[in-house]
């Protein structure tokens, strides 16, 4: 949709030297990993995801956060640890996602962590569900200088939409939008680059022209189709969608389902970013939710103890060895591919 070269310009602009020698590092030793089949790593995060919260308003299926399902507890991210993450990474850091599970709005400091990684020229981007994007917060979401903001909007009509979005007002995302839109234009902020975020899954799948027709109306920048992640997809769901090309899974001769996806002995993500959990924990990716994965534990560590530690040696060259003995990477759709 329009505009999407500025959000593009408006990351290059972040890209300092040291930021992209820091790519270039990191490419340079993912393929050489791959050529070798050893887990060598140069270079720090290109690009991390910091969970604000845990906590959410709405009862999504086939979210932890929504179905209430976590075994780890539920916080709001801890300042220190924020600003030790931030002030240790932000030379070399480009892209920051306010976002691993739950609503990051509900996190009453959560503007004021996006204004310091904008102090630090730092990408930032987050996703919600948009229910508290007030007249106040939406101003102050502009004013905050956040770059990109995704909203998730599964459905045209309030029936289609709280199919997903379980407890979800419909009426409360278009009405945070307009407030966004609006104060874009009081403030003349190019910023943030509005995103609408649809997960297609059977229940909305008929109405992915009627989003995008919404979105030019309300001023919304793009449009972004994703595809729905399930966790027990082997004897199918009534949220796979039939459109071949929005479903990550495919129905086999025996009446079973499968992930469509082959599952390669590598992946991208484990070499230029992580997740850090909102009390601290790092781990490999955003799959793994309930983060059975830990590699480390930013309270009493450094990152950079924790990126080049014997644990993360091992998970790397564990995924070049047999990526399919990995449990959370079974259902994975993603991290093969460079900049993916």
């Amino acid at each position: 949709m329009n505009r999407n070269w500025r959000d593009g310009l408006n990351y290059a602009s972040k890209l300092t030297p040291l930021r992209l020698w820091n790519m270039v590092q990191l490419v340079a030793s993912y393929y050489a990993s791959k050529v070798s089949g050893r887990p060598f790593h140069s270079g720090m995060p290109t690009s991390i995801s910091l969970e604000p919260t845990t906590s959410c308003n709405l009862r999504c299926p086939e979210c932890p956060s929504g179905l209430r399902n976590f075994t780890r507890p539920t916080g709001m991210l801890e300042e220190d640890i924020y600003r030790k993450v931030i002030d240790e990474l932000a030379p070399r850091l480009s892209y920051l996602n306010f976002y691993f599970q739950g609503e990051p709005y509900l996190n009453p400091k959560f503007l004021d962590q996006v204004a310091y990684a904008n102090q630090k020229k730092i990408y930032t981007a987050t996703s919600t569900n948009a229910h508290y994007l007030n007249d106040q917060v939406a101003k102050q979401t502009v004013e905050s200088g956040l770059d990109r903001l995704i909203i998730s909007i599964d459905g045209t009509t309030q029936e289609t939409y709280e199919q997903y979005r379980v407890g979800g007002k419909l009426e409360k995302v278009i009405e945070g939008t307009k407030s966004v839109v609006k104060w874009k234009k009081e403030l003349k902020s190019n910023t943030p680059h509005i995103i609408f975020q649809y997960l297609v899954v059977k229940p909305n799948e008929h109405q992915l022209e009627d989003v995008e027709r919404m979105a030019k109306d309300l001023g919304v920048n793009e449009v972004a189709f994703k595809t729905a992640q399930i966790y027990d997809y082997e004897n199918g769901s009534e949220l796979i969608p039939t459109i071949e090309k929005y479903s990550r899974y495919k129905q086999l001769a025996n009446g079973k389902w499968a992930i469509k996806n082959k599952l390669v002995n590598h992946c991208w993500k484990m070499w230029h970013s992580c997740v850090i959990t909102w009390d601290g924990k790092v781990v490999p990716c955003c799959f793994d939710k309930d983060a059975h994965y830990q590699l480390g534990e930013m309270k009493d560590q450094s990152f950079g103890s924790v990126w080049r530690s014997e644990n993360y040696v091992r998970f790397r060259q564990s995924l070049i060895k047999s990526r399919s003995e990995i449990e959370m990477c079974k259902n994975c759709s993603e991290g093969t591919k460079v900049w993916a």
